[in-house]
């Protein structure tokens, strides 16, 4: 079985996949990334686990295994939720007042849910980007680290 046949049978999304030189849209690929889904095609999975992404969109074939999202997902993540849950905890402080224990009873669950909710989507954004403009080995010129 050939590749073209395995991914697609839409030979127009097989030509775009892992093309290099095609025509790559910034706001479409974060926005599919976003949503968790391959910034080439938007119809397949990005992620096989929680962050671990799959080596190639099972839709257009787009190889995805060597994008170098690294530190970025986390560092926007500690700073979105940074930033909304001390506003939170200075509005709640300013309009209650409640002890020290409620507090972390409080702002704790809220800061670990809000960090696991975003992990997985902005890494996927940090693919799509990377993807739209040809970075971390989306370019075909051999950029993988080894």
């Amino acid at each position: 079985m050939s590749d073209i046949t395995r991914y697609s049978a839409d030979p127009s999304a097989i030509r775009t996949a892992n093309d290099t030189e095609a025509e790559r849209n910034l706001g479409s690929a974060m926005l599919r990334g976003l949503a968790c889904k391959c910034p080439n095609c938007g119809e397949g999975k990005l992620f096989k686990s929680f962050v671990k992404s799959v080596d190639a969109c099972d839709a257009c074939g787009q190889e995805i295994h060597h994008h170098r999202a690294d530190d970025l997902p986390p560092y926007l993540t500690i700073f979105i939720v940074g930033h909304v849950v001390v506003a939170l905890f200075m509005a709640a402080e300013n309009a209650v007042d409640l002890s020290i224990w409620a507090h972390m009873a409080i702002w704790v669950p809220v800061t670990i849910l809000l960090s696991l909710v975003l992990m997985q989507p902005l890494k996927g954004a940090t693919i799509g980007l990377q993807w739209a403009l040809r970075l971390g080995g989306f370019s075909g010129k051999g950029e993988d680290v080894e």
